[in-house]
């Protein structure tokens, strides 16, 4: 549970503190919270609460539900705004150049670090050594995400709110093993990626072309992008694609941490 003030440290503004807390104890629970609850929750006295809450309902961080005589808070996505923000400043092709080169050698195929904007997946960063087999992946490439590992990957993590709207653009592949474009069949590839913690691509977009990518994280444990390798399909086997995962979901927490997320 949150804590509006650590033991043993005293903060030089308690009023932004608790504000704070407010704000974090919102977005950790698991359900809307009555103004009650939420004070409780975050050890703040019941009407220091109800000012900090209706004035993040003010500048649109919180937003309530009336049912009867009852109010039910939960926060709203101007925070993850906030971060989106933050994300689009960090030099990403830069956070994990040297890692990416590591993964990149050791599988012997290209690494790619890629976000989700709109409906696409922009290639932000590649790492490949010299002799590798160029496939036509850069930095500023777009592909639709649900033609992508990479895009998959994302997506499985986006909220309901995020996915829902892509949904309704999903495009046919023009490889031989190309899925049925319909959202049950998507959602259910959504859910195991999820459960599994990375994506696989394999003939979709096009043909003879795999990839594998697993999703990194910003603070807040917002998806912020995902990283993957692409080959041949040939040639990522059982083992290889093992191997591959493996190092995609280790690179993938290493960004991760360097971008806010605890681990």
């Amino acid at each position: 549970m949150v804590s509006s003030e650590p033991a043993g440290e005293r903060s030089p503004s308690p009023a932004v503190a608790r504000a704070l807390t407010v704000l974090e104890t919102l977005v950790e629970s698991d359900e809307e919270l009555t103004l009650t609850a939420l004070a409780k929750k975050a050890k703040i006295p019941l009407a220091t609460c109800a000012s900090i809450v209706y004035t993040l309902e003010q500048r649109d961080y919180a937003s309530r539900r009336v049912v009867g005589r009852s109010h039910f808070w939960r926060p709203t996505l101007r925070l993850y705004g906030l971060a989106t923000q933050l994300i689009r400043k960090v030099d990403l092709s830069s956070v994990a150049n040297r890692e990416m080169r590591q993964v990149a050698d050791r599988l012997g195929m290209p690494v790619h670090l890629g976000v989700l904007t709109g409906t696409s997946i922009v290639y932000v960063a590649k790492a490949a050594m010299p002799g590798f087999v160029q496939f036509d992946t850069y930095p500023g490439k777009v592909s639709h995400f649900n033609l992508t590992a990479l895009g998959k990957a994302i997506a499985a993590f986006l909220p309901e709110e995020e996915l829902v709207p892509l949904l309704g653009h999903l495009e046919q592949g023009y490889g031989p093993k190309a899925k049925p474009v319909d959202e049950a069949s998507f959602r259910a590839e959504l859910a195991k990626v999820h459960k599994q913690g990375y994506a696989v691509e394999d003939q979709e977009e096009q043909a003879d072309i795999a990839c594998v990518a697993a999703p990194f994280f910003a603070a807040g444990e917002q998806v912020a992008g995902a990283v993957g390798v692409t080959s041949f399909s040939r040639d990522l086997n059982r083992d290889k694609r093992k191997q591959a995962q493996e190092a995609l979901v280790q690179l993938a927490a290493t960004i991760s941490e360097r971008l806010g997320t605890i681990a």
